[in-house]
């Protein structure tokens, strides 16, 4: 435990990092791989380029200053990062390196500001941070690695299928080159792949949410083709899946870690909502469910911009058809005329919950969200406004998790 002193030390700076947290963390991370280009390979730098990352973090230590007297309080946020920072092979010894970098940032953003009182708080601080995280990602470690058909670090596996799925979003199944098992995982969680871009230059990982139920043979991913190029890093790792990674072609995943899952202790009604490739967690979610409890109530609500682009329908329809607790509805914001109503999607427009509040707003359902950031908000907003309860959501958001901010 933090004495005091230390901790109003940290709490002191809470309205600096409020006006002048993201130049602070854009300076630590410039510092940083420019100190150690090494480990530019662990971070995303599609989010770097675009800032979501900066922002990411500037709210990460916004929040832990402001709740230093009790970092308990987080205790859902650092479970969160951790399995980020697992599923990206982010291990002990990185931290003293970020600390390093972290504290000569304070110093150096900061000026004369940043005394050396100061500084030695942030680095009691940091230190109980990093504690904290490195216990709870080395039980992640240990967990994946002691499972059934589990490892630890990077293992190779052989694309077995491609499936093209829409215009925009392919469909990989991926087979352990050793032949030996894949471990099973709660539907909601991801996998990293680790693959190369710019040329080869940049070996980097994504994280991508795995869209079938567990089975012992194969892992699915559905991966949705982002637009990017060398000088704009979004989108280069799934460009390099679509173009370059075809039946044959080995790859290398991380085990499969992530906290939004689906509760499946429950027997109450489920509702799944998402926007574009959002549902691949949904699906994952929704095979489970029909497959292990077939007479749980389930709501599939997406939404997406045309039949082209919609991945994974006919699948979902021909679970509709054989299981009657299964009710769909979708959204089509821009239907073109070759989108059937009735067939392809039920409703024009964006997703309206009010609207269809009979079959989504179901007394002691769990509500499951997954999409693009304004997709999130505008869903979370919605539910609140109809008087779901906020422990009943449960949220995943493709990209940093910066929903809070709004």
């Amino acid at each position: 435990m933090l004495d005091a002193n230390t901790r109003q030390l940290v709490k002191a700076t809470v309205p600096v990092l409020k006006e002048h947290g993201v130049t602070l963390t854009s300076h630590f991370y410039q510092r940083m791989f420019r100190h150690n280009p090494e480990l530019k390979h662990l971070f995303n730098q599609g989010h770097q380029a675009s800032g979501q990352q900066q922002t990411a973090l500037a709210l990460a230590v916004l929040g832990y200053a402001e709740n230093i007297d009790d970092p308990s309080v987080l205790a859902p946020v650092v479970g969160r990062i951790a399995h980020k920072h697992a599923s990206l092979g982010i291990r002990a010894e990185h931290y003293p390196i970020v600390g390093g970098h972290l504290l000569a940032s304070i110093r150096e953003v900061l000026g004369d500001a940043a005394s050396d009182e100061l500084i030695a708080a942030w680095a009691a601080a940091y230190g109980q941070l990093a504690d904290i995280l490195i216990a709870a990602e080395a039980e992640l470690y240990r967990n994946a690695a002691l499972a059934e058909g589990g490892w630890s670090g990077w293992r190779p596996f052989k694309v077995g299928r491609k499936v093209r799925e829409s215009d925009e979003i392919t469909s990989f199944y991926l087979y352990p080159v050793d032949g030996a098992p894949v471990p099973s995982f709660v539907p909601g969680q991801y996998i990293s792949v680790r693959g190369r871009a710019a040329g080869g230059a940049l070996i980097q990982p994504r994280q991508y949410s795995l869209s079938d139920a567990p089975n012992p043979e194969y892992l699915r991913l559905s991966i949705k083709r982002e637009q990017g190029d060398a000088s704009r890093p979004d989108g280069l790792i799934s460009n390099w899946m679509h173009d370059e990674v075809e039946e044959g072609t080995l790859v290398e995943l991380a085990p499969p870690f992530g906290d939004f899952v689906l509760d499946t202790d429950k027997d109450s009604p489920v509702v799944l909502i998402s926007g574009g490739v959002g549902l691949t967690p949904m699906v994952s979610m929704l095979n489970q469910l029909v497959q292990e409890q077939p007479t749980r109530r389930v709501a599939f609500v997406h939404a997406a911009r045309n039949r082209q682009v919609h991945a994974l329908n006919d699948h979902v329809r021909n679970l509709a058809e054989r299981h009657p607790q299964l009710n769909v509805q979708v959204f089509y914001e821009h239907a073109s005329n070759d989108d059937r109503l009735g067939v392809d999607y039920e409703h024009q427009g964006r997703i309206d919950l009010a609207a269809i509040r009979e079959t989504a707003i179901v007394p002691d359902a769990d509500y499951y969200l997954c999409g693009p950031v304004p997709f999130m908000r505008a869903q979370l907003a919605s539910l609140q406004e109809l008087g779901v309860p906020a422990e009943r959501i449960h949220y995943e958001v493709f990209g940093s998790h910066v929903l809070a901010a709004a």
